[in-house]
């Protein structure tokens, strides 16, 4: 019988290098798609479309930054330390534009008088920005300020670990959600649009595989 492999033989590196490509790959697809077929953005604006398209655009940026924080511990080439202020920093930028993002589509919501939280995808998206954001207080007051003491910090890591990633998982199942909505509320079939919106579906999909992989692959020599 063949012997079990002890590990992938393969370092964290390369598939971070994807994920950050695919990153730039993502948020280039979003701007194509809201500035060349959806009218651009605005928060105030006598066209409401361009309200809401600043909810697509600062969640995909909410998921974005999620995943980089969470790579960040294998990605930023640094001391310990450097590496937990850039892991907080992102999941910092990555509240601010979740909350954003959801104020927006309650914005748009409210000025053409339409019903809101009604669908799954607004469901998980409201459940996802709030455990995210408990997930990140606990974290501050855990590791940051004031600090828990090291047993303490020791046995509640796995569970920080364990967490986060479940919320990330949420945020890519709230993403697609909402591009699935959006596809069938614009009645898109073959288009240039269409392509767009389901590229970017998938590439999100392969970002979140990236970002997994990187959490159980080993830090680079």
């Amino acid at each position: 019988m063949a012997p079990k492999s002890s590990s992938y033989q393969i370092s964290a590196l390369p598939v971070t290098v994807m994920a950050h490509l695919l990153v730039v790959a993502i948020f280039t697809l979003v701007l194509v798609w809201l500035l060349h077929f959806r009218h651009g953005l605005a928060f105030k604006s006598d066209n409401k479309q361009k309200i809401f398209n600043i909810h697509p655009l600062l969640m995909v940026s909410f998921i974005l930054l999620m995943g980089e924080a969470v790579m960040a511990y294998k990605s930023v080439l640094a001391t310990r330390k450097i590496q937990k202020i850039v892991h907080l920093v992102l999941h910092l930028l990555a509240l601010v534009a979740g909350v954003l993002g959801v104020y927006a589509v309650f914005k748009f919501h409210h000025e053409i008088r339409a019903p809101d939280m009604y669908t799954l995808h607004s469901w998980l998206g409201i459940s996802t920005i709030a455990l995210f954001g408990l997930q990140w207080l606990l974290g501050f007051f855990s590791f940051v300020f004031p600090g828990a003491q090291s047993f303490r910090r020791a046995g509640y890591l796995p569970w920080h670990i364990f967490g986060g990633m479940v919320i990330f998982f949420m945020a890519i199942l709230t993403a697609e959600t909402g591009l699935v909505q959006r596809f069938i509320f614009l009645g898109l079939r073959r288009s240039q649009e269409a392509l767009i919106v389901n590229f970017t579906g998938l590439l999100i999909l392969l970002f979140a595989i990236a970002v997994g992989l990187t959490g159980v692959l080993p830090r680079a020599y």
